[in-house]
């Protein structure tokens, strides 16, 4: 998988596309992705003890991998083109 957690990434596909987010957790097994903020969901809790709360939470779904892409990229390469240019014009 082209993805670990704390990328940054770009939706490119679904009902959340075009927005930016960070990596959550990976789901290797499944190629999915849970990413912060988007995708949410709720989910209805129940009070587990006496004098606990239930209630209605949101919680980020997974996204399948192939519907992002990495944000930013790495600079590493831009710059060895530069280098080559500046020899082959000397």
């Amino acid at each position: 998988m082209h993805l670990k957690k704390g990328d940054k990434v770009i939706v490119i596909a679904g009902k959340e596309k075009g927005k930016t987010s960070t990596v959550t957790a990976v789901l290797r097994a499944e190629n999915r992705v849970v990413l912060e903020g988007l995708n949410m969901a709720k989910k209805h809790i129940k009070p587990k003890k006496a004098g606990e709360k239930g209630g209605i939470v949101s919680i980020a779904m997974s996204i399948h991998a192939s519907n992002v892409k990495l944000a930013e990229k790495k600079v590493k390469t831009e710059k060895k083109v530069k280098a080559k240019k500046a020899k082959k014009a000397e």
